[in-house]
């Protein structure tokens, strides 16, 4: 078998030189997850999300307690209330598939299911970068190149 020069594009475009056609500027193809970046069609254009309730896929999972926007580094911690005994779940910006600013909600396109068998916050730890690969690494493998009951990403 053949190796791959890893220097080598191998037919595919440049994504600056297409105009960001088919990739993201030196990240991800389109429509490919990427869990620590809200996507441009998501409409958080860097706004203050906490205190915005935050729906499931099947229903309210709790509201915005913290909301980050670093470059490839944003996320949401989410206080549950009641849903799951009180605690916080920590949800990577790339879950976030749309914000009702005028309703202050933000929509995940993750299930109430999903999220509560997503790996534990850890407040002391999240910025850890093994517990940040283990939370990327599970939500990555819980997308969807398809939003549930609607269009495809671009």
């Amino acid at each position: 078998m053949d190796r791959l020069d890893p220097h080598t594009t191998h037919g595919t475009t440049d994504p600056v030189a297409d105009g960001g056609q088919g990739a993201y500027a030196g990240g991800a193809p389109a429509g490919a997850f990427d869990p620590w970046r809200y996507r441009d069609e998501a409409g958080v254009a860097s706004a203050d999300l906490t205190g915005y309730k935050v729906e499931a896929t099947d229903g309210s999972i709790g509201k915005i307690d913290k909301a980050s926007h670093e470059v490839d580094d944003s996320y949401l911690v989410v206080d549950t209330g009641p849903w799951i005994f009180g605690k916080k779940v920590m949800l990577p910006a790339g879950t976030v598939n749309h914000v009702d600013h005028d309703a202050q909600k933000v929509f995940v396109d993750r299930d109430k299911d999903q999220i509560k068998a997503a790996p534990e916050y850890d407040e002391a730890n999240h910025t850890d970068p093994a517990y940040r690969d283990k939370l990327g690494g599970y939500y990555g493998e819980n997308h969807s190149a398809l939003p549930p009951d609607g269009p495809a990403r671009i």
